[in-house]
């Protein structure tokens, strides 16, 4: 249906139509793979969307599919050349690469955050490439399996590498998300209907971008080290220490209104982030200790009235004692009339 020859092996095949051009004229627009696929391009010239940005590039692209995914017929038109790997999931059974694979977020990414090369990088992927093709070709022999999940080992790697110098050539325009991030997240949860609507999720974040879940999450832990749904968590323990340090609301009230349907998953994620129960954490701000004047001494009180040493618990949250500049003055009131 493509124009290819019969593949050498049933669970993994290299197309090279740098000089052999795939007819994709008889594929359906929508279709699903049952293979990772991982394809350069070159002579992929035109803009890439990336956020609410376009980009112009003619540097040609790599990109990868998981299994299962769904592609359209449109991501191939064109005139490309390049390579396309394609790799059953069973071929990598009783490897590590089995699992670890799953582990590499760029075959979720969406056609729009494809990594673009630069001439060395582009030179790499290329002859990892050809020794695929080559290892394919060749007699297969006990080691054959071997090398081949090596190189393709060392082709996700150098991939992984060169994504991540992407992001930091795009530094930038990652922090303009960042920040359009942060103002999505206190916009939601400043909004009266947040209790009826939920916690934002990492997809309703990467909705708002125009980004893939999980190319949101590579970005923002390359610019932060956390991931989206820790940056969501975060915003959650910032809220809910402002509520419980400012208000009279219940435990459960407070959950409520922070979108969680039951309170004691609100408790779980704050004694997680926080190492103490919201409870705990609320008492601090209500617990006030009086202090015993009969045994103080004159010289002491005199000393305690030091204004250095008044203090409230929101210039001081870490103390258990808290006593008012008005609460000081009656009881010296006192002490001044009992002496006299």
């Amino acid at each position: 249906m493509l124009g290819l020859p019969k593949p050498l092996h049933p669970l993994i095949s290299l197309f090279d139509n740098t000089s052999k051009k795939i007819d994709y004229s008889n594929i359906t627009d929508l279709r699903t793979s049952a293979f990772y696929k991982i394809s350069y391009k070159s002579n992929l010239t035109g803009q890439i969307k990336y956020g609410q940005h376009h980009y112009d590039f003619d540097e040609g692209g790599l990109f990868f599919v998981s299994p299962n995914q769904i592609t359209s017929n449109s991501d191939n038109n064109g005139d490309h050349s390049g390579y396309t790997l394609l790799i059953h999931p069973d071929f990598l059974l009783s490897y590590p690469l089995a699992n670890k694979i799953k582990q590499y977020g760029f075959f979720s990414y969406s056609v729009d955050e494809a990594l673009h090369l630069s001439d060395k990088e582009r030179d790499t992927v290329i002859s990892i490439f050809k020794n695929i093709d080559e290892e394919l070709k060749s007699r297969i022999d006990d080691f054959s399996q071997d090398v081949m999940i090596s190189l393709i080992e060392t082709l996700l790697n150098y991939s992984n590498r060169f994504y991540k110098r992407q992001f930091i050539t795009r530094k930038q325009v990652n922090n303009d998300l960042l920040q359009k991030m942060e103002k999505i997240l206190e916009k939601a949860f400043e909004d009266e209907n947040l209790a009826v609507q939920g916690i934002p999720t990492v997809q309703d974040l990467s909705n708002s971008l125009h980004l893939s879940p999980s190319y949101l999450s590579d970005m923002l832990r390359s610019l932060t080290g956390q991931n989206a749904q820790q940056h969501i968590q975060n915003k959650i323990i910032e809220k809910s220490k402002e509520k419980l340090s400012t208000s009279d609301l219940s435990i459960s009230e407070i959950a409520y209104e922070l979108g969680f349907e039951y309170s004691q998953s609100f408790s779980r994620l704050f004694k997680a982030k926080t190492g103490q129960s919201p409870v705990e954490f609320k008492a601090r701000f209500n617990q006030k200790t009086s202090f015993n004047f009969a045994k103080m001494q004159p010289s002491t009180i005199l000393f305690q009235t030091q204004p250095t040493l008044l203090f409230t618990k929101w210039q001081f949250p870490d103390q258990n004692c808290f006593i008012t500049l008005q609460q000081w003055k009656n009881q010296l009131n006192i002490y001044c009339i009992l002496a006299i």
